[in-house]
């Protein structure tokens, strides 16, 4: 590891959770670059999105079977239809249907790469970039990384690593078994705006510090609600900008069922904590 990833990762320690804006470091020289190789390295991940989709073989197949036969919905076969009338790749802004907004155009795109019709080609995201260090790049800098020669570091970035190692080597804490607040649900039926409040009083009871461990929410809402049910209400929430996710960096403190909580994602790590904005 040259100098420059070094002081990006030494940085990165730095912010809550080991999580930033890309904008933060505007000023290091080679940023993407840094990015890019630390990203191939797996020690840190990046907000990516859907450059660009073609077609598959199955995706032209199931475009030849009749009407009455297709297992996609209306919208799904006119996205379809226009991948396949593309003579490549084709970017998602080029997929122009007058009635489909932009988030259930992804929506789409994304259920139609799950069912291998398309491919996706998956690249750095173009705005609102975020990264973060991953869980091989915790187990990098606390068990394997060993510095050598000599690096202009300065002591911030210095004590952002020994504040790191004193975390990720104390010895493994008690599971989290706070109890939960009281929050009144009836009839089964709980808008969104609710939830919002029941994530809010949840943090501030839990002294979480605005990052929310999605199965204390879990253990609250399921039942009455579903796992996917919750799971559609955060990412509208998340939609309206309301809440936000990150991932898990650290799982010692947490049992395999609290982990199994988080909401999986095909690209990076579960989504864990939830963050009001």
């Amino acid at each position: 590891m040259d100098t420059d990833e070094l002081k990006f990762l030494l940085k990165l320690l730095g912010f809550p959770n080991y999580r930033a804006s890309l904008s933060a470091f505007s000023s290091t020289r080679g940023r993407d670059k840094i990015l890019q190789n630390l990203g191939d390295r797996e020690l840190v991940d990046y907000s990516r999105e859907v450059a660009a989709v073609k077609i598959l073989p199955a995706g032209q197949a199931l475009l030849k079977l009749g009407s009455g036969e297709l297992p996609i919905t209306e919208k799904e076969l006119k996205v379809l239809e226009k991948v396949s009338q593309a003579s490549g790749k084709i970017t998602p802004s080029n997929i122009k249907i007058s009635s489909l907004k932009a988030a259930d155009k992804e929506a789409i795109l994304k259920t139609l790469t799950e069912r291998g019709l398309i491919e996706p080609e998956i690249k750095k995201a173009r705005n609102k970039v975020e990264v973060w260090l991953t869980q091989r790049g915790v187990e990098y800098l606390r068990d394997d990384y060993d510095p050598q020669g000599k690096a202009n570091i300065t002591l911030d970035l210095l004590n952002n690593y020994l504040r790191f190692l004193r975390k990720t080597l104390r010895v493994q804490p008690q599971t989290i078994s706070t109890p939960l607040p009281s929050v009144n649900i009836t009839d089964g039926k709980i808008s969104d705006e609710e939830i919002l409040e029941i994530i809010e009083k949840l943090d501030r009871e839990l002294g979480t510090d605005n990052y929310l461990p999605i199965f204390h929410l879990r253990q609250k809402l399921q039942p009455p609600l579903l796992r996917d049910e919750l799971d559609q209400a955060l990412y509208r929430l998340q939609k309206d900008d309301q809440i936000d996710f990150s991932s898990l960096l650290d799982p010692t403190p947490y049992t395999t069922e609290q982990i199994d909580a988080g909401i999986s994602q095909n690209v990076g790590g579960s989504l864990f904590f939830i963050s009001v904005n």
